[in-house]
């Protein structure tokens, strides 16, 4: 029997609440200008890692934040009804696919994925939380079990980096990195 080693890990997380979301996208907004470069130089809600959805004739408004990428698209096209609401699937799902542009960098077509505003120094909670006017979103930490991760392999890496230049090029996988890596004027 395998030996697991538990230990506990904090997990950041924002709580959506669609029923109190009135579609202002100030989320998007300071999102897509927080994520500028220079840092607020610019608002283009294509940058941004939350977007609101929005279904006219339903009235219905969904902010959705950037989650992991997904090489596939999804099979499912269901539909859900919450309170009284119908949804898509598809307005759920935080990934990043090749169905719909949601998610990726305008310029390069790679995938976002929401960092939580992570900076130095570290910001009290996500600026898309600090502009809900309406609570639609909150933030919370939440205090997890988790088993201790295995080591990264180089191979496992190396697999990783291969399928991201066979998709985008080795030349838009350099030039992201290096803008990733410049440091933000300050």
């Amino acid at each position: 029997m395998k030996d697991e080693k538990k230990k506990t890990k904090i997990i950041k997380r924002i709580k959506i609440d669609a029923d109190q979301c009135n579609g202002c996208r100030a989320c998007e907004a300071i999102c897509a200008a927080f994520h500028a470069e220079p840092k607020y130089s610019s608002v283009n809600p294509a940058r941004a890692r939350i977007h609101v959805i929005h279904d006219p004739i339903r009235d219905i408004y969904l902010p959705v934040y950037a989650g992991e990428y997904t090489p596939a698209e999804c099979a499912g096209r269901n539909t859900y009804t919450l309170n009284g609401k119908e949804y898509d699937e598809c307005a759920f799902c935080r990934a990043s696919c090749p169905s719909r542009d949601l998610f990726k960098e305008p310029d390069s077509g790679l995938p976002l994925k929401c960092d939580m505003c992570e900076t130095e120094p570290p910001l009290e909670e996500p600026m898309c939380v600090q502009v809900c006017i309406d609570d639609a979103l909150t933030y919370e930490e939440v205090e997890v079990e988790v088993e201790e991760e295995e080591e990264v392999k180089v191979e496992d890496l190396e697999l990783g980096l291969e399928a991201l230049i066979d998709k985008y090029g080795l030349d838009k996988i350099m030039k992201t990195v290096a803008r990733l890596a410049t440091p933000e004027a300050e």
